[in-house]
């Protein structure tokens, strides 16, 4: 097998147990005190910022516009309409613009 394949099934591996970890830590309490429960259901939304703002930073007008509709997308529709609607519009403009 190829080293692109061994990577790939290397970071599937780590990702199920980094999962599973975290899941087997926090059924061995009872209660979860609210404040680690807060921090946990922000994290998705950290992790979304991450790789947004980069591209939001440095981005050419093409990735730019495509942020702008994916995020009023994002008020209306939920996360899958929001993506695919970010990708189609980034991929049409970047056929457009370059």
């Amino acid at each position: 097998m190829s080293t692109t394949v061994w990577i790939i099934l290397a970071g599937a591996v780590m990702t199920y147990l980094t999962r599973i970890g975290g899941h087997m830590v926090l059924s061995r309490f009872e209660r979860i005190h609210p404040r680690v429960e807060a921090g946990l259901n922000a994290v998705p939304a950290a992790v979304l910022t991450t790789l947004v703002a980069p591209v939001a930073v440095s981005a050419g007008p093409a990735e730019a516009i495509a942020l702008l509709v994916a995020g009023l997308v994002s008020l209306r529709a939920g996360m899958m309409p929001m993506f695919l609607t970010g990708a189609a519009v980034l991929i049409a403009l970047r056929q457009v613009i370059g």
